[in-house]
């Protein structure tokens, strides 16, 4: 619904009313005038509630020219019924009218129409509104049928609202995008880190959810889809993929740890190695510390029973230079690294981005 305030001006002529006059163009009256002449019985088609203001005295005036024209004008708030649809909301531009009829007289007892066109609206310069922008108003009129009475003259003030999408901007549409985001960071952590990736993923789903929730805690119950509704869905669905990508990530590390542990059960010696020695570190030694035990072999370094808390690693060890050994050291040390990533990580850093950011291409061209 809507509420405007606004001053209803009658004009219309009654010889009865009539006057001879040298001196005076018109005669003013108050509202208790108006009880004892013939006046337009004018309601508000589809009104809530409407009242006219009496503060301090009833805010109606009766003018009477000596012709027999009069001038009935009141201060009238009227809170009427606006069909609104909500499909593209925020994007939306809703057209309210507001509506007079006559209650009991038909169209063959009274004419009603807008003495100027859409010249009879004047409105102040100055109205604002918060969510919405008022793009203009303009007059029709009509005749309206009623089963049981007949026809009647129907007047209509329209008026069109564009919603100002800036506070949706930055309330909703901004918030939801940043939470997407967020939810890629996952994909340049290390599959081994599972608090990390677990918590910043249910992190983003529930302040999605939340978003969700207090945008439709301010809506009207509609049972249709609107604008909005897509945007924050479908970004919930990427922040809820990016967790079931960690899952499957995992899933699969774990499976193919699995394989690689039973091939070691199979083949635990590692001699044979051409030009390769094999020694134990717990990952405390620093690269100096691994140059010096280059040479040594496993029985010599660590005890039996401390074998299988230690991880094999593989240095090719040969009569190069210091420097050189640093060198090859640091390409394994790198390898490891980018081995920790997991293929579906690499393919969802570019996948992720480029799909929302196509949607969201798709979205703004439909909706603005």
């Amino acid at each position: 619904d809507f509420t405007m305030t606004l001053y209803l001006r009658h004009y219309w002529k009654d010889e009865r009313l009539s006057f001879p006059s040298t001196n005076n163009k018109s005669m003013t009256f108050d509202g208790r005038l108006v009880k004892k002449i013939w006046v337009p019985d004018v309601f508000f088609v589809h009104s809530k509630r409407s009242f006219i203001h009496d503060t301090t005295t009833d805010n109606i005036m009766l003018r009477v020219f000596p012709d027999g024209h009069v001038l009935y004008s009141m201060r009238i708030t009227v809170t009427a019924m606006c069909n609104m649809d909500f499909s593209h909301f925020p994007l939306d531009s809703q057209t309210c009218s507001l509506e007079l009829e006559s209650y009991a007289y038909t169209d063959e007892d009274l004419m009603l129409y807008w003495k100027n066109g859409n010249e009879s609206l004047k409105t102040d310069d100055k109205i604002s509104l918060s969510q919405f922008l008022i793009q203009k108003f303009h007059t029709t009129s009509r005749l309206a049928f009623y089963s049981s009475t007949g026809w009647y003259n129907r007047l209509y003030i329209n008026f069109t609202l564009h919603r100002h999408i800036f506070f949706f901007l930055l309330q909703t549409y901004f918030p939801a995008t940043l939470m997407v985001m967020l939810s890629w960071v996952s994909f340049w952590i290390d599959h081994r880190a599972v608090p990390a990736r677990v918590s910043l993923g249910i992190t983003t789903v529930l302040t999605m959810s939340t978003i969700i929730t207090g945008v439709n805690a301010s809506m009207p119950r509609v049972s249709y889809i609107k604008a909005v509704d897509i945007y924050l869905w479908v970004s919930f669905v990427f922040v809820f993929l990016s967790v079931l990508e960690y899952a499957a990530v995992n899933y699969l590390t774990t499976v193919q740890e699995r394989k690689e542990g039973k091939l070691r059960e199979k083949f635990p010696c590692t001699c044979g190695i051409p030009h390769s020695k094999t020694i134990m570190l717990d990952g405390n030694y620093s690269e100096s510390d691994a140059n010096s035990l280059a040479g040594y072999t496993i029985n010599q370094m660590v005890p039996e029973e401390e074998k299988q808390e230690k991880m094999v690693v593989h240095l090719a060890v040969s009569n190069e230079s210091n420097s050189s050994k640093k060198r090859g050291l640091k390409g394994h040390m790198g390898l490891r690294i980018i081995q920790n990533t997991h293929a579906i990580d690499k393919y969802s850093r570019l996948i992720f981005p480029g799909t929302y950011i196509f949607f969201n291409l798709i979205y703004w061209s439909v909706f603005s």
